[in-house]
């Protein structure tokens, strides 16, 4: 006989992952430590394998991803099932609202996608849970099941899953212009040597940004500089500001708060373009077709055109 999926089980699996501790999704479920603990045993001797690794941090095994992918989708898939079948109410009620994950890149959040998406979400009564990653890795998000959509750099499809194009993030280097003076040789050119004496102030360890402009514009690989990181758009910028090192800001946030923002471009003729793709499961949730167009329509008024794939 096949193995039945308890639904009291998932709900002790799905609260132990979201919040990252068994006491956490006691207090979340309204249950005991222990009962969520015995939920979660149940669930992985029924189904012959682990499902998670106990330890100070707890780990999803690939078993636990893939059944938490499909409780996710399925989840979804039920909530737009309701309220279809009740229309805009429920019992007299306002139909409840619904959650939708998606992980996206802070500078995407920061600048075009929330007011693309904010009508949307009132329209509908959709509920956003952000995960913020750079638009390099946002995609194994996707691919563990623990969104719905991404937006990501990579262009290629994951299986059983739909791109669609949105646009080009364009980045331009930045420094504050007391800094940028101080690089300049007597002929008043720039130079990049200088510049490269002097921090860089980048937004985590995972953004290449940096070294892609170099390597583009200067064929400059593996460069030594030195960095601050500072994980927070809005301190990121700041930093720049402030004159601790030239970065790599968006084109939108130039021309939306240029000036205010108190910076200047260190090379105005050099640029770095970021591909940007939303991704989403094929079989998608009437909410996330709802949420996709939206995306899409905002991409395509706010970012650089994307050209064909080579």
């Amino acid at each position: 006989m096949s193995p039945h999926l308890d639904p009291k089980q998932l709900d002790a699996l799905l609260a132990v992952a979201e919040y990252g501790s068994f006491s956490k999704a006691a207090v979340a479920l309204r249950l005991t430590l222990s009962a969520v603990s015995l939920r979660v045993a149940a669930l992985e001797s029924a189904l012959g394998q682990r499902l998670l690794v106990r330890g100070k941090r707890i780990a999803i095994t690939p078993g636990g991803h893939q059944l938490l992918a499909h409780v996710r989708n399925v989840r979804t898939l039920e909530a737009d099932f309701l309220a279809g079948f009740h229309g805009q109410s429920v019992q007299g009620q306002r139909r409840p609202m619904q959650t939708l994950s998606v992980a996206v890149n802070a500078d995407s959040l920061a600048t075009w996608f929330l007011t693309g998406v904010r009508d949307t979400l009132k329209r509908h009564r959709l509920l956003l849970d952000v995960l913020i990653d750079d638009q390099d890795y946002t995609l194994e998000a996707l691919k563990q099941g623990e969104v719905v959509g991404c937006v990501t750099s990579a262009r290629t499809p994951l299986a059983g899953c739909v791109t669609v194009p949105l646009g080009v993030m364009r980045y331009r280097c930045v420094a504050s212009p007391a800094v940028i003076d101080r690089w300049r040789l007597p002929s008043g050119r720039v130079s990049v040597h200088r510049m490269l004496a002097s921090p860089a102030v980048v937004f985590n360890r995972k953004d290449g940004l940096q070294d892609l402009f170099l390597n583009t514009h200067f064929g400059l690989t593996h460069a030594a500089y030195p960095r601050h990181f500072i994980p927070a758009v809005d301190g990121f910028e700041r930093a720049i500001e402030a004159g601790l090192g030239w970065g790599m800001v968006p084109e939108l946030s130039l021309q939306t708060r240029g000036d205010t923002l108190g910076v200047a471009e260190v090379f105005p003729d050099c640029v770095v373009d970021v591909p940007l793709v939303w991704h989403h499961w094929q079989r998608a949730s009437t909410s996330t077709v709802w949420l996709t167009k939206a995306i899409q329509r905002e991409a395509q008024a706010q970012l650089q055109p994307l050209s064909p794939p080579s």
